[in-house]
């Protein structure tokens, strides 16, 4: 399939990606560089804080038009905060791209920031964080990145109760101030429209803004540890381990050897774990890079008593890249590149794809996937086998007390 892929950065400092499609459906979404990564532990989940409040009403529109603007015309719209962007997207059919681009960029550079919005949003965000905590694969998942990073980066995006009821209008809206500007913005676009058209509308839209250029670095560790919990009766057991970010060459080894190990039911973890030995039924793996970060998990949900044994076969099958042969390798590259291809279906998917790889170098690497999975060695995926540190975390069922029943 012959791409139209198309970027240019405005006059008033916007990105703007684009990628043509015929069927009449277009895509958008408004990013900006900002999230949850960037934040000091005082304020840890303010950006998600941010995103909820956007959604909350503009100067032109209240949360139900904005919603029904978009859904009244058969779209629908959502948003996301990630480590290093927070971002705000709808769909719609193509002939209504000027509203679907107004309607992002409204939410994105027009929140009203309602004072009693904001109070009763301070208990969603609340009630959401509670939601975390008791979902115990969720909570596992969570805390494994805090075991691989320092805090404040290792911490949840999604905040503290404590620091979100103490969050106020004014500080929140310096923040936003600060840095929702139109050079650290991001407008993707996939779908049937025209560049310029796209372009011109953005021009008008998004007002020159400068952002003081700000950073961050994790500061990377190893530790395992395990929590007892009452009301659970599955263990939940998390393997994680640093891999590179998303700018390194390596990333594309890192994916190889992960998808081998563990992706989709012929991964070498789901066939060892639960179909040779039924120690498991969720055995799921993931790998997460940005800008400054990267590392990997694996997730099995499993009994206490198997943790060990569990662990062991994980580190075995790593090890066990060492003896990778080049028949595997392209079985991988293969599924890794079939994936992708599958994938460019989801226009949303190859939306947020386009941004997030701008956001962390140059969108055009998304386009350049096929050619670099190819490129991958027997070589990378043995130097993978010699990982030496990881971090592992273990949610186990808290038994209750026996009762004494003598008298």
């Amino acid at each position: 399939m012959q791409t139209e892929f198309f970027k240019k950065k405005l006059k008033n400092g916007l990105m703007v990606l684009f990628e043509k499609r015929n069927l009449p459906v277009v895509a958008v979404s408004s990013t900006v560089k900002w999230g949850s990564a960037y934040e000091t532990e005082g304020i840890k989940g303010i950006s998600h804080f941010l995103e909820h409040l956007l959604f909350k009403g503009t100067k032109k529109r209240s949360s139900e038009e904005i919603a029904a603007e978009i859904e009244r015309r058969g779209g629908e719209l959502n948003g996301f905060t990630s480590d290093e962007v927070t971002s705000y997207w709808n769909k719609m059919p193509s002939r209504y791209l000027t509203t679907a681009i107004d309607i992002a960029s409204d939410i994105t550079l027009n929140p009203k920031f309602d004072e009693n919005e904001f109070e009763k949003e301070k208990q969603v965000i609340i009630e959401e964080i509670k939601m975390y905590h008791d979902d115990p694969k969720r909570y596992s998942i969570e805390k494994i990145k805090e075991l691989l990073y320092e805090k404040p980066f290792g911490a949840s995006g999604a905040g503290k109760a404590e620091v979100i009821k103490l969050l106020n209008r004014q500080q929140v809206v310096e923040l936003y101030n600060s840095m929702y500007t139109g050079d650290s913005m991001i407008l993707s676009v996939v779908g049937d429209a025209n560049f310029e058209d796209v372009c011109q509308l953005a021009e008008k839209i998004y007002p020159f803004t400068k952002r003081k250029v700000v950073g961050y670095m994790p500061v990377k560790k190893n530790a395992e540890l395990i929590e007892k919990r009452k009301g659970i009766d599955q263990a939940h057991f998390v393997f994680g381990f640093h891999a590179p970010n998303i700018q390194q060459k390596e990333r594309y080894a890192y994916e190889t050897a992960c998808t081998y190990l563990f992706d989709g039911m012929s991964s070498r973890l789901f066939q060892e774990i639960r179909e040779k030995r039924g120690l498991a039924y969720a055995v799921k793996g993931e790998i997460d890079m940005g800008k400054n970060y990267g590392y990997a998990l694996i997730y099995v949900g499993t009994t206490e008593g198997k943790i060990k044994e569990i662990k062991e076969i994980i580190l075995n099958e790593i090890r066990k890249l060492k003896g990778t042969e080049q028949k595997d390798l392209e079985e991988v590259k293969e599924q890794l590149i079939g994936q992708r291809d599958i994938g460019r279906e989801n226009s949303v998917g190859v939306m947020n794809s386009l941004m997030i790889e701008e956001s962390a170098g140059d969108a055009e690497e998304y386009y350049k996937y096929p050619e670099r999975i190819s490129a991958v060695r027997l070589d990378d995926i043995k130097k993978i086998s010699e990982l030496k540190s990881f971090s592992t975390f273990s949610l186990i069922p808290q038994s209750a007390p026996i009762k004494n029943t003598k008298k």
